[in-house]
């Protein structure tokens, strides 16, 4: 069953706190539920220590906790040691009849620095073979307790391009899942389509996230060496349905469609809200999807 979700990113940043900091956490909720998304991901305004605390609190909008990112620092701390950090976070995504966990490897990114996301770093390839083995040892101890590690390639971060999303997955076995991002993939390949690389690995993506770009802003970023929270002030990203946007989702839902996806769809698309209004927006692009969906027979 596809089921459409959002992220808190759109009204209240989690890496840059002051965007959207006047917000109430009660009208990101209300609003998240009258648009008419049937779940969302993890923020930092939601209960992060009492699993319970927020299942309350999402299921008095009517909400499912869908899931939340997780750091991995995997190129700096053993695997045993991760997975005593990942336990608390897997913990709270049971109690929330969560089936996804949500990471990415932080621990040399770039993502949150003062510097070019152009300066992402690169492992050779010995140093990604061992690193995704250890990925995979993280993927099975999850799967063990019934939840798919899903890893999100991500600007700034070992696992960027077309060609890191390969070499990666070609390292990793069948436990690893990969969140495909629909935005990162197209912004790692500086404006090429996107759908080659969904098709390639549909059988091991178990979350999608719906996010679109802004070619504009993405050449700004990459041709002035901006770093990428100040690609994020500026705009770089948007939702789907957006005129502005780069990325055509109706052969992505194809892509869906054609392989029986079955999972959440995420409008997960940061933006200075008082730019780029959430609620405008997250209708927006809920809109745009479910029209697409529709016309590909996905839903």
């Amino acid at each position: 069953m596809i089921q459409y979700g959002t992220n808190p990113i759109a009204w209240a940043n989690d890496d840059d706190q002051t965007l959207g900091a006047h917000i109430p956490t009660e009208q990101i909720l209300t609003e998240a539920r009258d648009i008419g998304f049937d779940g969302i991901e993890n923020g930092h305004r939601w209960p992060q220590d009492d699993a319970e605390a927020l299942k309350r609190l999402l299921g008095g909008y009517n909400l499912e906790f869908i899931s939340g990112w997780h750091s991995l620092n995997l190129l700096a701390h053993s695997v045993e040691d991760e997975k005593k950090a990942i336990q608390p976070h897997l913990d709270k995504l049971k109690h929330n009849g969560c089936k996804v966990c949500i990471v990415c490897e932080t621990s040399n990114s770039v993502q949150g620095l003062d510097q070019p996301v152009n300066d992402a770093p690169v492992l050779d390839d010995t140093g990604m073979k061992a690193f995704a083995a250890d990925v995979e040892a993280m993927a099975q101890y999850c799967a063990d307790q019934g939840i798919a590690l899903v890893y999100h390639h991500h600007m700034g971060t070992v696992v960027e391009t077309p060609a890191e999303i390969d070499a990666f997955m070609a390292a990793t076995g069948h436990a690893t899942k990969l969140l495909f991002d629909a935005g990162h993939c197209y912004f790692g390949a500086n404006g090429q389509d996107p759908a080659p690389v969904l098709a390639k690995y549909i059988d091991r993506v178990s979350h999608f996230h719906a996010k679109n770009v802004r070619p504009v802003v993405m050449n700004k970023v990459r041709e002035t060496g901006m770093s990428f929270m100040d690609g994020v002030r500026g705009g770089v990203f948007t939702v789907p349905g957006d005129s502005e946007g780069g990325v055509d989702f109706k052969p992505l839902l194809q892509i869906l469609k054609d392989h029986s996806y079955d999972g959440w769809i995420v409008i997960e698309a940061e933006q200075d809200p008082d730019v780029h209004n959430p609620f405008e927006y997250q209708s927006m692009g809920l809109k745009s999807l479910r029209e697409t969906a529709q016309k590909v027979g996905l839903s």
